[in-house]
């Protein structure tokens, strides 16, 4: 055996993947290895440059979040390179807000490399030497600290595509969030100037009748005082169609109404003010989904709507918090990321390994996720019946959820990173791309030029092995539309031939009545 050994790297290591950098220090040598640690605030940042082994070579510095400030301080960088003979650098950024942005974007723009650091892991490297003690200059530090460790991490680039859409999810929600709030403070005041008239309709916010009765007629006695005679013209007038059930009950209602509040007209006039806020963002809301369904039809995740219980926008959310699929090794990597496991802790004979999930993770993501995941336990035929045995055997539903959402990050994978459509126990029931892309923009009345694109990028990403499929539904459309099946003018059937074409499926116009196919 030869005295000479080859050292092997070794299997794991201490350090975080995505933060390790090792290998280039021990290339250049600790001492000529130079981490620049940055500790960002609203207008200016604090930096400083260290070598590897903590020696400080530009003490802690202030810059100014602006571009000769920027400039100045790269500057110094560089000549500070030449001076101690640095032959290699790392920028160390602490995540603060979007303030860290414009520092990482200066730094990047001049090649350097830049590693986030996030508040938790400054905050974890600076109380063990500074305990009680928080600086500026106590977090450039410890930022240093969790560089030299590997906890500087470096994050793959997004283009300008996957930002834009989630931005656009993201905004979505802040919004859906702000209208479920606007709901609850409109019933809160209609019931103060109308008590009990939100349960004569089953799905209040889904009527139409509701609120419009609610803006004509501030009380019951008005109501009263209309009739019915009275109530079926004003809906005649507003063109809105209404049950006489539901009329009924509204005036069964009117008849023995509770008084309202002493300050009911001020109730009433509040309330009409929020709903004019909540139809507004409402729009809002339709028009960032159809903004969202174009990126989405531009990436592979939209081959996700193949999965029965999930739909365009809860795919555009997996999508804009997932960012793309060549970023993660596996389906564990979602999950990990996500943190879709249970926490643990173990000391020698006590070992707690199935706690609650962890805390520290991509809440955004694991949203999106276990959203999906409550879709497919209602809809989906495969996981409703998983969920039903699960209960019958008497496990936790938040361990049917997450269980759930697990299969679903698998499936998801799969199918995103192999670009296909593949059978699976929880894709039995019939649900096409196409047809559910269809359907959506059709719902939302999207412009029949922005309709076809969708469409046709949709095709883009679909394997061709799935057109004949995906053609199915849409052949059967046109052909309702062309014999007259649907009442009303029918723009889809200019743009279904041309999709169809697309997808190498034949379109044959039907014929009128009377038209013979003889010569």
């Amino acid at each position: 055996m030869s005295a000479t050994r080859t050292r092997r790297r070794p299997a794991t290591f201490v350090q975080k993947p995505r933060g390790a950098f090792h290998p280039r220090v021990q290339q250049v040598g600790p001492e000529h290895f130079g981490i620049v640690s940055v500790d960002c605030a609203k207008a200016r940042s604090k930096w400083m440059l260290c070598d590897f082994y903590g020696n400080v070579l530009i003490p802690p510095t202030t810059v100014a979040h602006q571009q000769p400030a920027l400039d100045r301080a790269i500057q110094q960088v560089r000549v500070a390179m030449t001076t101690h003979q640095i032959h290699d650098i790392l920028i160390a950024i602490e995540r603060t807000g979007r303030y860290h942005h414009v520092v990482r974007q200066a730094f990047a723009a001049a090649n350097f490399e830049t590693r986030i650091v996030h508040p938790f892991t400054t905050k974890q490297f600076r109380q063990p030497s500074d305990p009680g003690i928080k600086t500026d200059d106590t977090d450039l530090t410890a930022i240093h600290r969790a560089a030299v460790t590997g906890f500087a991490l470096s994050a793959p680039p997004l283009e300008e595509p996957w930002l834009t859409l989630r931005l656009l999810i993201r905004h979505r929600r802040d919004l859906v969030r702000k209208t479920s709030l606007l709901c609850c403070q409109i019933r809160e005041h209609l019931e103060a100037a109308l008590p009990g008239y939100a349960a004569c309709f089953a799905n209040f916010w889904d009527s139409e009748v509701a609120l419009r009765l609610a803006r004509r007629y501030p009380s019951a006695a008005a109501l009263r005082a209309a009739g019915r005679k009275g109530l079926i013209n004003y809906l005649h007038d507003e063109k809105v169609q209404c049950h006489h059930t539901t009329l009924d009950a509204v005036l069964a209602w009117a008849a023995q109404a509770a008084p309202p509040e002493v300050t009911a007209i001020c109730h009433h006039r509040i309330a009409l003010n929020l709903d004019d806020d909540r139809r507004q963002k409402t729009l809002e809301i339709q028009a960032l989904e159809r903004d969202i369904a174009a990126q989405l039809v531009r990436t592979p995740y939209v081959l996700l709507l193949a999965f029965p219980g999930v739909h365009v926008v809860s795919a555009a959310d997996f999508a804009g918090e997932m960012g793309p699929m060549p970023h993660y090794a596996n389906a564990r990597a979602i999950s990990g990321r996500a943190g879709l496991f249970p926490a643990r802790y173990q000391s020698d004979q006590v070992d707690h390994a199935r706690g609650p999930l962890v805390r520290r993770a991509n809440r955004r993501l694991r949203a999106a996720i276990l959203g999906i995941a409550d879709n497919l336990i209602r809809c989906n035929h495969h996981c409703r019946a998983l969920a039903t045995t699960w209960r019958a055997a008497g496990k936790d539903p938040r361990h049917t959820h997450v269980k759930i959402a697990l299969r679903f990050c698998r499936i998801a994978y799969q199918i995103v990173a192999g670009r296909q459509v593949f059978r699976h126990p929880s894709m039995q029931q019939q649900s096409y791309i196409l047809a559910k892309l269809n359907a959506f923009h059709r719902d939302h009345q999207t412009a029949l030029a922005q309709h076809l694109r969708d469409l046709q990028a949709a095709i883009e990403q679909l394997p061709p092995a799935a057109y004949a499929r995906e053609a199915q539904p849409l052949a059967e459309e046109l052909q309702r539309i062309q014999e007259g099946r649907r009442h009303g003018p029918q723009p889809l059937g200019d743009i279904l031939p041309l999709v169809l074409a697309r997808l190498g499926v034949p379109v044959v116009q039907s014929l009128g009545s009377g038209e013979s196919t003889s010569p």
